[in-house]
């Protein structure tokens, strides 16, 4: 299960409102917009493993899906099962508690960010592999090895000598340490390169593997992302021109997050 630094940054709400305005906002967006043109239609039994309060659980109930989010967090769990169309249980995605190939789609939408080693992550892709049915989807959410870099700029942490030295230790092997010393800083966590997730996904079983950025570039804009957020129309155009180059390799370094999208081989 999680460390109690990780789980201490979950249960004060470290992600609750991440994802509703600015870059956060942006993720939500694209992760939903892949989600739409990945997901078998409704109704579908999806899986949603480590997803915390139900950010993507609810819309997807509301879609018509039946969703039941798997997450080590209490409070997460307790939130998310007070979802209309939702259940919720607390559970690892090393050892789902789950039957063989009940679902038809898996998320790992945070629990490949927590698991330091391969083998570990291997693990998870591994239970989402067993737990879907075959020809079922999943989906795997990272964080881009050099997202640290770009944030120190962003948002100016490198004022700070502390934050400075997590970012080379994470550059270097992946490993990003807070070790709880900032809390306006991301909880410990493992940062992919691009090529990481898929071969994690094949190894475990998995086929049709393919990575997709999430952000891009585009989330280092600042003031010029919450222009094109607060206008439907120039939201709509950026998420057609994001969509067009999701799978250039050459930007998959720059976007903050990646999706590894794959298969369990058909019976």
């Amino acid at each position: 299960m999680l460390s109690p630094e990780i789980l201490e940054y979950y249960e004060r709400g470290g992600e609750r409102d991440r994802l509703s305005a600015g870059t956060g906002r942006l993720e939500f967006l694209r992760t939903w917009d892949v989600l739409t043109r990945t997901l078998p239609p409704a109704p579908a039994e999806i899986l949603d493993v480590g997803g915390a309060t139900g950010v993507y659980a609810r819309p997807l109930a509301e879609a018509g899906h039946t969703v039941r989010v798997i997450d080590p967090v209490p409070s997460h769990v307790a939130a998310a099962a007070a979802l209309k169309g939702v259940t919720a249980v607390l559970g690892d995605a090393r050892d789902l508690p789950e039957p063989d190939a009940g679902a038809d789609a898996v998320l790992l939408f945070g629990p490949l960010y927590h698991l330091a080693d391969r083998v570990d992550r291997v693990a998870a892709w591994r239970e989402a592999a067993r737990v879907v049915r075959p020809g079922g989807v999943v989906v795997g959410a990272v964080i881009s090895r050099f997202a640290s870099l770009f944030d120190g700029v962003v948002r100016g942490y490198y004022a700070h000598p502390e934050f400075v030295s997590i970012v080379e230790r994470a550059v270097d092997d992946g490993v990003h340490r807070n070790g709880g010393a900032e809390s306006r800083w991301f909880t410990s966590a493992y940062f992919h390169r691009p090529e990481e997730p898929a071969a994690e996904a094949v190894e475990a079983g998995l086929t049709g593997v393919r990575t997709v950025a999430v952000e891009g570039p585009l989330w280092m804009t600042g003031p010029r992302l919450t222009e094109f957020l607060a206008d439907p129309h120039l939201t709509r155009v950026m998420l057609d021109m994001l969509r067009r180059v999701e799978d250039e390799p050459s930007i998959l370094g720059a976007s903050s997050h990646l999706l590894t999208i794959a298969r369990r081989p058909a019976a």
